[in-house]
């Protein structure tokens, strides 16, 4: 797994050993940046279920002005900790939050934070035909907070299974969909700001 563009390409990142974490597989991440383009330079980026951080420091690597990361798992934080000092990004421009996302969601908006970029690529849900998704995906579509987190013209990019249907809600739509191997990633926009 490595940063596939930008300063620090082809850094080589660390993963926490196990089946804890799926990083973003580096093609899936290169169509994703390379949806993105010019979007990602000096954007403020909130990345969710961070993992080993893959997705931030991609963003950080391509010109980002800051990034936070959310992660549960104080050790998956360490290994976000290690990539963004290996590849030698300038001190500041990476925030880690020890949280789980969705009481991170609430505090950020609380204090008013916006992103231009959220990214995520949470835990993969199971197969779930002819009932609703039970998966964190599913979660952050449904959570009430997100949208308000997304800057005006920013984007929402969401991570989730093939197999795992989602439901969309009425706070989003739905600019793009990639699709890559079992993977689905869809660029979202808020709704309220598309009526605009």
């Amino acid at each position: 797994m490595r940063i596939t563009g930008g300063s620090a390409a082809r850094r080589i990142l660390k993963a926490p050993k196990g089946l804890a974490v799926r990083p973003t597989p580096d093609l899936v991440k290169q169509a994703v940046f390379n949806s993105l383009g010019n979007r990602v330079a000096r954007a403020r980026v909130l990345e969710l279920f961070a993992g080993t951080g893959a997705l931030s420091l991609e963003c950080l690597s391509r010109g980002a002005a800051f990034a936070v990361c959310v992660e549960k798992s104080a050790r998956h934080a360490e290994v976000v900790r290690r990539n963004f000092h290996t590849a030698g990004f300038p001190p500041g421009a990476l925030q880690v939050r020890i949280q789980d996302v969705f009481v991170a969601l609430a505090q950020l908006a609380a204090a008013g934070e916006r992103f231009d970029l959220v990214l995520a690529d949470p835990p993969y849900g199971e197969k779930n035909a002819g009932r609703r998704s039970t998966s964190s995906a599913q979660g952050l579509l449904d959570d009430p907070v997100l949208p308000v987190l997304v800057a005006s013209g920013g984007l929402f990019v969401l991570g989730s299974a093939k197999r795992d249907t989602l439901s969309l809600s009425p706070a989003w739509i739905e600019k793009k969909l990639l699709r890559h191997g079992d993977s689905l990633m869809r660029f979202l926009a808020p709704a309220v700001e598309c009526a605009h």
